[in-house]
């Protein structure tokens, strides 16, 4: 990706402009040379020199600069530098501010250098625009023509636009900078030639690739804009536009805006730090614990790509299956001992898909070398996911640019990015491959300027033992290397640069936690039991022998829900009964005898099977999955069930169904369970139950009592279908304490007429726990190394002061609301 970096006579005001700039484009790549300390004016040409080595990939830098001597610095830095940097390194005459953002947006869509410099030159034409003035002709330094995207389709001549389509622009404040940047950023991914106009006043044509020139549409609320598109793939391409338009752009709410930002008269809830809150602000609490340390950036995300010949196409084909099969072997290190594995279910699946290894054959039998080979057939899978109207769906295309990353950096001998020192690292968005490298002993806490509390990469964090914080908002992107950090991934708090007052307090709740921590180390082998003396069961979730292990190492109670798709996924087919048999045995030896809670395989949507495929469903995550999966393939169903009922036989053993939505599911299921059992004899302590999942199970809770002996509440994806949220899309709030969600809890507990329990990411969350025991839950599941705390925090609750807190959390707002509410009642 091409760099920029900003020359600024002012620190401050550099930072501001590389802020502002971070809001439209948070992925470019932004390196800051300004001022001669953090007060003094002036420009340092040495600072300028370092700055373009940092900056420098190989992809070409573009230098912005403020006034006179600025520029004579940055021409001084130039002759510094080896002539091959300065090959690639561009001086532009671009308006710094207005410049700097269109540079970025440019920048981070993928345009070559010369393209960056163009588009900063004209940053001035929408303000050239509104105020009447004709907008000089961009003059960029001599260079040759961008190339165009390999593959992408080029403007077409007049009349040749196969497809049209009018929106009408909702943002409260119109297409300003930041959802113009998005519209550019839409427009430069996508396989077509898009131009837009702004119907209502009637100008003309731009393309909407450029973001200054998108700019000069001065587009208000209530504008009509026209949008055409030519080539292959235009009436996709429109059709996206007009989706991206439909979300106004994808800007944030109003009511969400304020999370992050550097200023205002409300940085964070009042009380959190003793009062103390100057210059705390608030992100979202993802991974509860305390992160204290000088920030760290990554370098960046996608791996650069050398210009090579092919070597022959037999060659290039060796090295993408060579990567490949390194990568498979990366993730399956990280398989072992991992509860949440199974978040690299689809990136192992990827590394087999025909469609991804044809296109990449494909571009090497016509001549491309390996590496852009791959890259540009993942891109088009990407895309098609992109297109799809499933929102969990489309966010399956960062799945597909996380595995060609893996597999580029492997093809090209480039390590895993891993933190060069110890600290907090400060990033837009964690990916679940980038947070199972982390080092829990280097990586002090993780500050992530969007991303979301029920993401997989934060699911991770949890998992790790990482405090992190998300939904800090792009101004932290700003903030430079070795500023001091402190945050708490309990509260969504953070600060840069605290006065000595607040980080005391951050160091004061760290060592507070450091000491229950230990305390509950003590006794987690101990019964979890109310302060008023209810016994609330702490079960484990668990994926392998390893958690098994750890489960019984960390004080559980029982396998609270035992994810038994670690059997039958990478493989070409089906474990039989006896493997399986074989391997709940040896879960239940680890856990010394403990029950163990079996479910039964659940995949589909985001999980499928190579030996027994799920029907091609436009929306397959509201299709067949789970119970349905297995109901329809009724051999593979039989053989796990045969595995179950022999193993009940043996040791304490509960079975449960995923994802029922119908009795006649759950009929349907003991059906075949009897049928196993008449097969191996019965098993006295067996007991069935079912994963309350989705809305139509929890509202008919009382309607499945017949045939079941325990429910378990899976609250991951109760919310995401609760609330239309999908887990990893940051701009929809995906909480569980969100009280429609716990509306739904309390009503399971009063209608299911048997013992409840909850399995998802919310029983570990220390704030839900007593609000989920008032409501009834008598088991909570979660993650081995929070089985002590969990048991800590319902010793602290007291039932009878936690029913009136439970009742009032659910007339509040939202789940914001909710958790502060809990953190202030101290439980």
């Amino acid at each position: 990706m091409v760099a920029v970096v900003v020359v600024s006579h002012s620190r401050a005001l550099a930072r501001a402009a590389v802020a502002l700039a971070a809001e439209m484009a948070p992925t470019a790549r932004i390196e800051i040379a300004a001022g001669l300390d953090e007060k003094t004016l002036g420009t340092d040409a040495t600072a300028i020199r370092s700055a373009l080595a940092a900056a420098d990939d190989g992809s070409g830098v573009v230098v912005l600069m403020d006034l006179g001597s600025a520029v004579l610095s940055a021409e001084l830095a130039l002759e510094m530098v080896d002539d091959e940097l300065r090959s690639r390194v561009l001086l532009c005459p671009a308006p710094l501010v207005e410049g700097l953002v269109a540079a970025a947006v440019a920048a981070a869509s993928g345009a070559g250098r010369d393209e960056v410099a163009r588009e900063a030159i004209a940053g001035l034409a929408g303000k050239q625009a509104q105020l009447g003035e004709a907008p000089a002709p961009a003059q960029p330094a001599p260079a040759q023509p961008a190339p165009a995207r390999p593959g992408a389709a080029q403007p077409a001549p007049a009349g040749e636009f196969g497809a049209v389509a009018t929106v009408r622009v909702g943002n409260p404040h119109g297409l300003h900078a930041r959802p113009a940047a998005r519209l550019v950023t839409e427009a430069r991914r996508l396989d077509a030639g898009v131009e837009v106009r702004n119907r209502t006043t009637g100008s003309g044509w731009v393309p909407a690739t450029s973001l200054s020139r998108v700019a000069t549409l001065g587009a208000l609320r209530g504008h009509e804009i026209d949008v055409r598109a030519s080539g292959p793939r235009a009436r996709q391409a429109v059709d996206e536009i007009v989706a991206v338009a439909a979300r106004q752009f994808d800007e944030t709410p109003p009511e969400l805006e304020k999370i992050g930002e550097w200023g205002g008269d409300d940085p964070v809830d009042v009380g959190k730090l003793d009062g103390a809150t100057t210059g705390v602000r608030r992100g979202q609490p993802a991974s509860a614990g305390i992160g204290l340390g000088p920030a760290w950036r990554r370098s960046s995300t996608s791996p650069d790509l050398p210009d090579e010949p092919s070597r022959g196409a037999d060659a290039e084909w060796r090295r993408v299956t060579d990567a490949v099969a390194a990568v498979r072997r990366e993730i399956d290190k990280i398989w072992e001992g991992n509860p949440e594995a199974s978040i690299f279910d689809a990136h192992l699946l990827l590394l087999d898909d025909a469609e991804l290894l044809g296109e990449a054959r494909r571009r090497i039998d016509a001549g491309a070398a390996a590496p852009p080979a791959f890259r540009g057939a993942a891109g088009l899978i990407a895309a098609d996911f992109d297109a799809l109207e499933d929102p969990y769906l489309r966010g399956r295309g960062d799945d597909v640019h996380a595995v060609a990353d893996q597999v580029l950096r492997a093809m090209l001998g480039i390590a895993e990015r891993t933190p060069a020192g110890d600290g907090v690292l400060v990033a837009a968005d964690l990916t679940p491959a980038e947070a199972a490298t982390l080092d829990p002993v280097r990586v002090k806490g993780v500050l992530l300027a969007f991303g979301s509390a029920t993401s997989h990469g934060a699911i991770l964090a949890r998992t790790r033992g990482i405090p992190m914080v998300v939904g800090a908002g792009p101004a932290v992107l700003s903030v430079p290397p070795g500023a001091a950090v402190a945050l708490d991934g309990s509260t969504g708090e953070f600060a840069v640069n605290p006065p000595g007052d607040v980080l005391t307090r951050f160091r004061e709740r760290a060592a507070s936690r450091s000491a229950r921590a230990r305390a509950a180390g003590s006794r987690a082998h101990q019964p979890a039991v109310t302060a008023d003396g209810v016994r609330i069961e702490v079960a484990a979730n668990i994926g392998s022998l390893a958690d098994a292990t750890a489960a019984a190492e960390h004080g559980a109670d029982l396998a609270g829900l035992v994810r038994t798709e670690f059997l039958f996924l990478d493989r070409a087919a089906a474990p039989g009964a006896d493997e399986q048999f074989a391997t709940y045995r040896q879960l239940a030896a680890a856990l010394g005898g403990r029950r163990i809670t079996l479910r039964t395989l659940d995949v589909g949507g985001d999980k499928p099977l190579r030996y027994a495929p799920a029907p091609h469903e436009q929306n397959p995550f509201l299709g067949v999955r789970g119970i349905r999966h297995s109901l329809a393939h009724p051999a593979l169903f039989a053989e796990q069930l045969l595995a179950i009922a022999r193993v009940a036989r043996e040791t304490p053993v509960s079975v449960m169904f995923p994802m029922v939505s119908t009795v006649a599911e759950i009929v349907a299921a003991r059906r075949m369970l009897d049928d196993a059992l008449a097969r191996t004899g019965p098993a006295a302590g067996l007991r069935v139950g079912i994963m309350v999942e989705v809305p139509a199970a929890a509202l008919r809770a009382a309607a499945f009592t017949p045939y079941v002996d325990f429910v378990s509440v899976g609250t991951n994806d109760l919310t995401q279908y609760t609330l239309a949220a999908e887990r990893g899309n940051a701009a929809v709030p995906a909480d569980g304490l969100d009280p429609a969600v716990l509306r739904l809890v309390g009503g399971i507990c009063r209608r299911a007429g048997v013992p409840v329990a909850v399995c998802g990411e919310l029983a570990g969350d220390e704030a839900a726990v007593p609000l989920l025991t008032a409501l009834g839950v008598r088991e909570l599941s979660v993650a081995p190394p929070a089985v002590p705390l969990v048991k800590e925090a319902v010793r602290a609750t007291r039932l009878d002061l936690a029913g009136p807190l439970a009742e009032r959390a659910l007339e509040l707002a939202d789940a914001a609301d909710v958790r502060r509410l809990s953190v202030q009642s101290g439980r």
